[in-house]
């Protein structure tokens, strides 16, 4: 059998970040704008993420050699590149893995114009884009230089070729943000939009939560990826790690 996927895929999004910090603050005091001096590929990890991130590190720690990742591949954002140096600090990867290794194409979706704004500041200084984005629904609508959740997608088919051509039958951590984790369910699991939207409506990807994939090679000429869990968080509840389950990007842009 010629295997076209990883053997298995983790699929982790970051710890908690000074960002998600300050969008809560600006929310809850009704502010427009979010208060954060860092650009958004510079925003740090909050205390609470390296927490987070070491708690993580350490169950996959726990776990046999053959059940760690061998292949750590991250967004190319601060607080992802953080979480995934931590867990490989925490000895949360295989002994022969190399550095966590950053890809552009698994960065956070781009905001554009709505960029560091609250629902709140959307209606305020950009109220077109609100009803834009009432009309044509999150999947489709691409804010003045932002993207899409097609345009994530356009760029994750690009990255899932580039796992199966360098990494089939290998383990591979992907350390990100939520909604890449999200994208990445629906090309692995071929949905459609209704039913990846209903799954984000459900709830929010937990910072350092694990969605897990398992190979099963009785499928199809080249097996198939099967979800074997999603937005995983027991490691963090076990360490006694508060989950936090803050939006990246204001709600009512992401």
């Amino acid at each position: 059998m010629a295997l076209r996927w990883p053997e298995r895929l983790w699929i982790v999004r970051h710890g908690e970040s000074a960002g998600n910090v300050a969008r809560n603050l600006a929310t809850a005091s009704g502010l427009g704008r979010i208060d954060i001096a860092e650009r958004d590929v510079d925003v740090p990890l909050s205390k609470l993420g390296e927490e987070q991130s070491c708690a993580l590190g350490n169950w996959f720690a726990a776990q046999p050699e053959t059940e760690k990742p061998e292949v750590v591949l991250t967004s190319p954002y601060l607080r992802a590149r953080r979480t995934a140096d931590i867990i490989l600090e925490c000895r949360g990867v295989s002994a022969d893995a190399h550095r966590p290794t950053p890809d552009e194409r698994l960065r956070e979706k781009e905001f554009g114009v709505l960029d560091r704004l609250t629902g709140a500041g959307i209606a305020e200084l950009h109220p077109e884009q609100a009803e834009f984005r009432r009309l044509l629904g999150k999947f489709y609508h691409r804010p003045p230089g932002g993207e899409s959740w097609c345009d994530v997608i356009l760029r994750l088919r690009s990255a899932l070729d580039t796992l199966s051509l360098h990494y089939a039958g290998r383990r591979v951590m992907i350390v990100s943000h939520q909604v890449v984790v999200l994208c990445l369910r629906y090309l692995i699991e071929n949905m459609t939009e209704a039913e990846i939207l209903a799954i984000d409506s459900a709830a929010d990807v937990a910072n350092c939560s694990v969605t897990d994939y398992r190979l099963d090679c009785a499928v199809g000429p080249n097996g198939e990826l099967k979800l074997a869990a999603y937005n995983f968080t027991a490691p963090l509840e076990r360490a006694g790690a508060p989950v936090t389950r803050e939006p990246d990007a204001p709600v009512a842009a992401r």
